[in-house]
This record gives C-alpha cells, sequence and structure tokens, in this order.
C-alpha cells in the first residue's frame, strides 16, 4: 500500500500540539484577551482596577472614578521555515513530527518564554540574594510573604519559574523533606510541584539581568519627583544625583529603595515596616554626576485611595540598589497569572497559497502554508506565529535573584 501525502490540516494541528507541549511560561500566564483584538487593529487598552478609599460617619463624601488603563500591542511575528525534497514527502506523520514540526514548534516556543520572561524588568519586588543561588524551602517562601503583604490573589493561580541551576539546587534542598511525594519527585524528575503554595516550574530561558554601572552607595535623590496621578501612565519621575563617575549608568530593571519610603498593604494601606522597592523602567545615563527624568514603578504616592508608600521621597535621600554595579544575576520569577499576558492572533490564509493550514485552540494559533521549488526540487514550508506580551500588572510579581 503506499502511503499518503501529508495534509496541511495535519501539520498545522501537529505544530498547535507540540507549540503548547513546549510552552512554559507561556501557560501560566493571562491568555484571555483575543476577541478584544477583533476588527480593532493591533491595540488595545486594558483596564487598571478603579481604588476608592473608606470613609468615616455618615454623611456622604464623594469620590471621582479614575479609571487607569495600560494599552496591549500585537508586535510580535515570528517564524521557522525549513525544506526537504520530494523523497521526504513519503514520511509517516511520526517521522515528520520528529525531524521538523517538533524542533521547529520548540524554537517557536522557546522565543515566547524568552520574550514573556523578559518582562521581569517590569516588576519592584525582589527576594532572594544576588549572586546566591537559591537553595532553601523559604527562598520560595519569602515570594509567598512579598506576595500576601501587597495582597496578591490567594487563588491557586501563583507560579515560580526557575532557571536550571536554580531548580536542581532547590531540588537538592528538598530531597529530604518529610513529603515522601515531593521527595521521590525531587530526586527522580527534578519535578518540584507545589512549594510554599507556588506551582514551580524550571525554564532555560530565565533572563539574566546585568546592573547598571552605577555605585550603589553614592546616590542621592535629588528634588525632581512627579508623582502625580495619570490615568494613562504608571510611573513616577525621579533624578539621582552624586554618581562617583560622570560615565555611569541606571539600566531598566535596576531595582532600588528610597531611606524613610516604605513598602504598604495595598489594601488596608499600613506600613509593612520595609522599605519600598522600585524598578527603573528605561535606561538612564550619568551627565554631569545626576541622572533626571528616571523613570520608576510603582508610582511614588503617599496618599488617597492610589497609595503605593508610606511617605514621599524627599530631596536627599539616600538611594540603595539591589546587587553590584555591572554585575549580571539570574531573575527567577514568582507571579499571579494576572501579572503578564500573552496573546495569539490567527494569522490570515494568503488566497494564493494552495497548501495553507492554520489551528487554533484554547487561546494559541498556529499557521502552516507550503511552497514549491521547481529550481531545486524542494518543498517549502513555514510556521508562524503572530502574539503580544505584555505586564499587565507588575504588582503581582516577585523577582528571586541568583
Amino acid at each position: 500500500m503506499s502511503n499518503s501525502l501529508l495534509t496541511p490540516t495535519i501539520i498545522a494541528k501537529e505544530g498547535l500540539m507540540q507549540l503548547r507541549n513546549n510552552l512554559v511560561m507561556g501557560g501560566l500566564v493571562h491568555r484571555e484577551y483575543r476577541e478584544e483584538f477583533r476588527k480593532v487593529g493591533d491595540t488595545i487598552q486594558i483596564r487598571r482596577p478603579v481604588k476608592f478609599t473608606a470613609q468615616d460617619g455618615a454623611t456622604r463624601i464623594h469620590q471621582d472614578v479614575t479609571e487607569g488603563y495600560i494599552s496591549m500591542v500585537v508586535n510580535k511575528r515570528k517564524h521557522v521555515s525549513w525544506g526537504f525534497t520530494t523523497q521526504d514527502l513519503t514520511l509517516t506523520v511520526e517521522q515528520y513530527s520528529e525531524r521538523y514540526i517538533t524542533p521547529a514548534a520548540i524554537e517557536l516556543a522557546n522565543v515566547v518564554d524568552t520574550d514573556l520572561l523578559g518582562l521581569y524588568d517590569d516588576v519592584a519586588n525582589s527576594v532572594g540574594t544576588p549572586g546566591s543561588t537559591p537553595n532553601t524551602f523559604m527562598a520560595l517562601g519569602d515570594i509567598g510573604i512579598k506576595m500576601d503583604d501587597n495582597a496578591v490573589p490567594d487563588d491557586g493561580r501563583r507560579y515560580v519559574v526557575l532557571n536550571p541551576k536554580s531548580k536542581w539546587y532547590m531540588a537538592d534542598a528538598l530531597k529530604g523533606s518529610f513529603d515522601k511525594d515531593l521527595a521521590k519527585n525531587t530526586v527522580r524528575r527534578g519535578m518540584l510541584g507545589r512549594i510554599a503554595n507556588l506551582m514551580t516550574y524550571g525554564d532555560q530561558n530565565v533572563a539574566r539581568h546585568t546592573t547598571g554601572s552605577r555605585v550603589a552607595d553614592s546616590i542621592t535623590l535629588t528634588g525632581n519627583i512627579d508623582d502625580s496621578y495619570s490615568t494613562s501612565l504608571n510611573y513616577s519621575v525621579i533624578g539621582m544625583e552624586n554618581f562617583d563617575s560622570a560615565t555611569g549608568t541606571i539600566k531598566a530593571g535596576d531595582v532600588f529603595t528610597i531611606a524613610d519610603v516604605y513598602a504598604i498593604n495595598p489594601r488596608n494601606r499600613n506600613t509593612l515596616g520595609e522599605l519600598q522597592q522600585f524598578v527603573v523602567l528605561e535606561d538612564g545615563a550619568v551627565s554631569g554626576s545626576a541622572v533626571s527624568n528616571l523613570k520608576v514603578f510603582p508610582r511614588i504616592i503617599d496618599s488617597g485611595a492610589y497609595q503605593t508608600v508610606s511617605a514621599s521621597a524627599v530631596a536627599g535621600a539616600a538611594i540603595t540598589f539591589l546587587g553590584s554595579a555591572s554585575t549580571a544575576y539570574p531573575q527567577n520569577i514568582g507571579f499571579h497569572r494576572n501579572a503578564f499576558g500573552c496573546v495569539f492572533m490567527p494569522l490570515e490564509l494568503p488566497r494564493s497559497a494552495t497548501f495553507k493550514a492554520r489551528s487554533t485552540h484554547e487561546g494559541t494559533s498556529i499557521r502552516i502554508i507550503e511552497d514549491f521549488d521547481i529550481d531545486n526540487d524542494e518543498e517549502i514550508i513555514r510556521m508562524d506565529i503572530l502574539y503580544a506580551v505584555k505586564t499587565l500588572y507588575g504588582e503581582l510579581g516577585v523577582r528571586l535573584w541568583g
């Protein structure tokens, strides 16, 4: 019996299955925005929660509704393309998948995961010791503490993604656990499961952050702090001065604290007793020993419904950065599902192509197109995805420095 040729639908479905199977971070984040993009172009605005403050007494005190938003743009287009000779057309589906579809889907999945893990630099809350690989239960417990203090929903959708070294160090630390199933899985397969109320995963795509060349203990805050609330902006603008060198840098993703500016619980607005951590959102260079107009998250708001800190920063306050200057550190990430978003958009099928297919399932979509190169007697095939990634609520994430 002669073998039947592979149809584009079979290839597309196989590619989609392999893509979904190999997504780690991409399978954990918020994925429900696809419908919002239909017929509105490549950008949507996502509403941020409205906040109010409780008032005393029976007399009504009016509060204006301030509805913030962030924009999400579908701007990532990735593909893998390859060719095979006509002699390969009689391959079985299993052989075809092993030789072509699986490697292509793995590459696409890794690109998506890398993009999502690269969003660490929108997250300010941090635990762990830079330069020290986490290897105790409390390394994950500290993530849980940060989440609880910041009122992150405890609904079973808290996750942590570790780089390979952190994953295996953690497995070694937990191999003697009193939980027999946990100990068995960590020894036999390196599976960590749910620890400290976090579903734990490993991913080789965890980012490394290289800090700026600033000298941490020589920086003070200048007076140009813009902490007025804006519905479309989610950052404050500050300045820094007194660098040791006029050629230093502040890098997006750097984390720092400001003297006497303490973190608060966002629900009851009580001080947590530890300094609020801020993350730099854009690179800044030193000019005349100062950096001005530096965008940082969260906003520095010391009162009202949107309060983020116990007190506003004052000029001359000491700024201390996390980690040593010009050093690369792994950025393991703990997060609630709603901290980050990922949306796949189904690509249109070109009318002129005859061998084409698209497969979409539960928010993930892939397109397959094939054409023939008559000069080289070769079938050319490409596998495409169109997607977006975005930090939705950076306050729902916690970086675990390694």
